[in-house]
């Protein structure tokens, strides 16, 4: 199978496109720089230049693939905190890609993820079958899954913390940084609330299953554990050097930056029907044992 994937370079996709290329697919990579389409050259992958803005490059790759994973988002500016303008870019760019594959049956995987089932307040664990009725990248997954109606085979696949030695900017690195810059480890409150995880290798695995067999109109749980936020706390602190401390959710924005909106969510989230469907079983390290070397510390 020829797949087209948005965000080929970055830190999911860097795991991704291996994935599909040792299981006998071939890639052809969105890369908006010279550096990334270097990178996927050198993987075995051909390069598409274009970024998500570029609505007539990616309908043109999508339509010369047989199925798509759509990986990218504009993190840059969510980080800055314009959610809104990273959503309707996300929107924009399945709108487009959909235009392409409608009426072929071919694949679309696309991304979200589980932390948008703490918004519904389950008191519960919530499971692939829990759904929101709209939102932030809630209207992206809900507008992937519809698109089963319109002759794509199309899946979501829900993403936890994903971590590894192939994460430099995510969640993890990023609360590094804050605890060097704050001097302590934060959580809020006492630090109970659940963060589900799932290793970077584990979750490109998963993203095949899914472009290769996944049913139309499925969402799929990448998650192998859930861990309390206190305990990832404490173990950067170790890894830094620092205390642990708690902070009230007021105290958040100050000393955890952008992920203010994320770091007090409880999180408990079951993929059991994803492992049944697809015969996923995690086998990577939790992201407590990756906590415990050195990696995250050197590079973040």
């Amino acid at each position: 199978m020829r797949v087209f994937i948005t965000g080929a370079s970055g830190h999911l996709g860097s795991a991704v496109v291996p994935e599909l290329l040792q299981h006998g697919h071939s890639v052809a990579g969105l890369a908006r720089s010279d550096a990334s389409a270097a990178r996927l050259t050198e993987w075995g992958a051909d390069v598409v230049r274009g970024d998500l803005h570029d609505l007539d490059g990616l309908r043109a790759a999508a339509e010369a693939s047989d199925g798509v994973i759509h990986l990218a988002f504009r993190h840059e500016a969510m980080v800055a905190g314009d959610f809104t303008g990273a959503a309707e870019t996300d929107l924009a760019a399945v709108r487009a890609i959909a235009d392409a594959l409608a009426g072929t049956d071919k694949p679309l995987v696309g991304t979200s993820g589980t932390g948008l089932l703490a918004r519904a307040n389950l008191g519960r664990t919530g499971t692939e079958d829990d759904t929101l009725p709209g939102g932030y990248r809630i209207d992206a997954e809900n507008l992937v899954i519809d698109l089963a109606a319109k002759g794509i085979r199309s899946s979501v696949v829900r993403l936890p913390i994903v971590h590894s030695t192939l994460d430099t900017t995510g969640f993890v690195p990023s609360l590094i940084t804050f605890a060097r810059r704050n001097g302590f480890s934060a959580y809020i409150g006492d630090g109970t609330n659940r963060w589900s995880s799932v290793h970077t290798l584990d979750a490109a695995r998963l993203y095949r299953l899914a472009l290769e067999s996944a049913p139309a109109g499925t969402r799929l749980h990448a998650v192998a554990e859930g861990v309390e936020l206190r305990r990832i706390a404490e173990a950067i602190g170790r890894g830094v050097d620092v205390p642990a401390r708690s902070i009230t959710p007021e105290q958040a924005p100050e000393y955890v930056g952008f992920l203010a909106a994320f770091a007090g969510i409880d999180n408990p989230t079951s993929a059991a029907r994803t492992s049944e469907l697809l015969d996923w079983h995690p086998t990577y390290p939790g992201l407590l044992e990756d906590l415990s070397t050195d990696f995250y510390f050197r590079t973040a």
